[in-house]
């Protein structure tokens, strides 16, 4: 059989366990005739190496082996880099590139229009150029919507899901998901000391733009109240509610979870700064808006922790480290086996090869219904008897 040689890159925000899915690869390719090229800063890598430039292509280009990889997965964060760019729509086209035509179209993000650039015909010729047979991409739902877009291209494309906020549509679990939860958690736990000594109200805010797996779960194993973007609470029920759990608790303190994208009944959130490549603009603390209600309501004193980083930073836990590197062997059998437009996921907690999801769906979003209590704000703890170990069905 022929030398196969394979591009990977990692694109969006940083998770723990995308090294590990990378020296999976390597290593496991290494056993089969394969040759890995990392790509580095995401998508950026190939829409702005300049191969005739040795520099540009140092900073882009990285071929991998055993050992530049061998100690990679001890550490979280991606030792590739990453970036947030969106090849189909770039707002600057790199300098040595200038005169080149591109097609062109107006994008609106965030109520900003701007003239964008369809530089996927470079990132095409930079595939070539690397004689790329194949392409592993590692990411949440913007990375893959360009997986996705380069599959219907004829690029040979293999995605891995990864993102804190486990939103990737097709599989129940993506690569991160468990050391946020833990974190986040853990900081909840050890923050019970402060907040209960100064009596407080602890209000903690989490990731979570779009779904509220991240907030849901912590709520889950903290025993705390949480809101959730696909549910719109009552204000004043849910403040009171949290003065009932504070006036019940012999500690008088009591906690809730918000996701970043959560809003109350007639609260619009608010953004700021300039839309990313894929249109997302930051958004303004949900937990501090809150707060701010509770102490002009009921001259309430609160203790506000964004927790939302300190997630995604340090080393993977078991349960990433485990997924991550059997995610990475996954996407390395798909490739010797011919397969393409898949991805690697997890369906009914069983390991499993999926269409990689289609970009016009957006987020996976939680089943209110079946895991969110609307009357008391809480995660739901009933009829858990035949679900998967993270409760849910992709």
């Amino acid at each position: 059989m022929a030398r196969i040689r394979i591009g990977i890159l990692t694109g969006g925000g940083d998770v723990p366990g995308l090294n590990a899915v990378i020296k999976s690869v390597v290593y496991r390719g290494s056993d089969c005739d394969c040759e890995v090229v990392g790509i580095r800063r995401g998508w950026e890598g190939l829409t702005h190496v300049n191969f005739e430039d040795p520099a540009s292509t140092g900073r882009y280009i990285l071929p991998l082996t055993r050992e530049n990889t061998r100690s990679v997965d001890r550490t979280g964060g991606t030792f590739l880099h990453s970036s947030r760019t969106n090849p189909s729509k770039m707002k600057q086209i790199p300098d040595f590139l200038q005169g080149v035509e591109f097609p062109k179209a107006e994008s609106t993000k965030g109520g900003i229009t701007s003239i964008v650039s369809d530089m996927s015909s470079q990132v095409m010729k930079n595939i070539e150029t690397l004689k790329l047979d194949y392409l592993i991409a590692i990411g949440g739902d913007d990375t893959l919507s360009y997986a996705a877009r380069l599959d219907k291209m004829g690029m040979k494309v293999i995605a891995i899901p990864k993102t804190m906020d486990n939103d990737v549509r097709n599989t129940e679990y993506c690569i991160g998901f468990s050391t946020a939860i833990s974190r986040a958690s853990d900081a909840i736990n050890r923050q019970r000391t402060t907040v209960g000594s100064h009596e407080r109200i602890g209000i903690f805010r989490v990731f979570g733009r779009d779904a509220g797996y991240t907030a849901l779960y912590t709520a889950y194993v903290t025993s705390i109240r949480c809101a959730i973007p696909e549910y719109k609470f009552n204000l004043e029920k849910m403040i009171d509610l949290l003065m009932a759990d504070k006036k019940n608790n012999p500690s008088n303190y009591s906690l809730m979870v918000l996701s970043e994208g959560a809003e109350w009944e007639d609260h619009k959130m608010q953004e700021y700064g300039e839309p990313d490549a894929y249109g997302h603009r930051k958004k303004m603390s949900v937990a501090e808006d809150f707060s701010t209600e509770l102490k002009h309501r009921f001259s309430e004193e609160t203790v506000v922790s964004d927790l939302t980083y300190d997630l995604r930073s340090g080393d993977p836990d078991f349960t990433d480290r485990l997924i991550a590197s059997t995610f990475g062997t996954i996407a390395l059998d798909a490739v010797l086996e011919g397969k393409s437009g898949l991805m690697a996921a997890i369906q009914g907690g069983c390991y499993a090869l999926v269409a990689i999801p289609d970009p016009k769906l957006g987020p996976r979003k939680v089943d209110i219904a079946t895991m969110y209590n609307t009357d008391r704000y809480r995660p739901n703890y009933s009829n858990k008897l035949g679900l998967p170990v993270f409760l849910t069905k992709g």
